[in-house]
């Protein structure tokens, strides 16, 4: 008869099984404390220091703050932003709502048009925007190429056009988000209860009146989640305008992220860009904090 195992290695078998996953996941967990949450807290001190080309950490209160403030520069970043992330989270709703019903028609090539409408997402920031940066510019794109087919007079130059610059920014993040959208929307369609289609068919209900007053209205959390998602994208947009415009002409597409990175790197005013960096954070916390908040509680509930 072979040998039960004993109680005692039963116990310490149990105690290593509830043991070893957290100390694999501990140096991970350790590295993630200091490096981010470590660097929040260190960042959101200098803002408060006299920090210069190189930290400083004498207490300055809110001198560093005033000055962000009334920084001209931070001004029109913040105008930016607004336009910006504005435009960019409409068109992406819109656009990624009207494909994703598209594709809920059960179409041909359905597989295909989802790949090809989400492949756009999986390019980084600075692959698109240099893409588009050769494509928008006069010298190199669409405004030569229209030019050697013998269209001389057209003409396409925002991208250089301080007053439209912004708009090129638009264009090239919706055209690489909008597939992912299209797919949260088109995920929130196919959970739908079809009885309630059904029967607001039966009694005749048009499609648009369809979608208007049943479809739509449940898909409220995926209208949150893309606000949420689009908007933490749209505060993070430092990689395409860097490769589109590098922040101008002049200041005319300059965003909060590349304020900090210009007042860190070239300005040597850390202390002004640990500011912007606390403020950004601060945005993206009031974005996200909410919404995790509802989504746990419905998942309890």
């Amino acid at each position: 008869m072979p040998n039960s195992p004993s109680p005692q290695g039963g116990g310490a078998r149990a105690r290593m099984q509830r043991w070893l996953p957290k100390l694999v996941l501990s140096p991970s967990f350790v590295l993630i404390l200091f490096f981010v949450y470590g660097f929040i807290l260190w960042t959101t001190y200098i803002s408060f220091s006299n920090s210069g080309m190189l930290p400083d950490y004498s207490w300055a209160g809110l001198r560093q703050w005033s000055r962000l403030w009334n920084s001209w520069t931070w001004g029109i970043a913040l105008h930016n932003i607004w336009i910006f992330g504005l435009l960019y989270i409409v068109s992406c709703i819109v656009l990624g709502l009207l494909l994703a019903i598209l594709l809920d028609q059960r179409i041909r090539a359905e597989g295909a048009l989802r790949t090809i409408y989400l492949y756009p997402m999986a390019l980084s920031f600075i692959v698109t925007g240099t893409a588009w940066q050769w494509f928008l510019n006069p010298g190199l794109g669409l405004e030569k190429t229209m030019h050697e087919l013998g269209w001389q007079s057209f003409s396409f130059n925002w991208l250089i056009d301080s007053g439209m610059a912004i708009y090129t920014i638009v264009i090239a993040a919706v055209w690489q988000a909008t597939g992912f959208i299209m797919a949260m929307f088109l995920a929130g369609l196919r959970g739908i209860d079809g009885e309630m289609i059904k029967a607001a068919q039966i009694d005749g209900a048009p499609a648009w009146k369809i979608y208007l007053r049943i479809i739509i209205p449940q898909l409220r959390p995926v209208f949150l989640s893309a606000v949420v998602v689009l908007a933490h994208l749209a505060i993070k947009s430092f990689d395409l305008i860097v490769a589109m415009t590098g922040g101008g002409p002049g200041n005319s597409t300059a965003v909060p992220a590349t304020f900090m990175y210009s007042y860190a790197f070239s300005r040597n005013e850390m202390g002004i860009a640990a500011a912007s960096a606390v403020f950004m954070l601060a945005v993206i916390a009031a974005l996200i904090i909410p919404y995790l908040y509802s989504e746990l509680r419905e998942s309890r509930s």
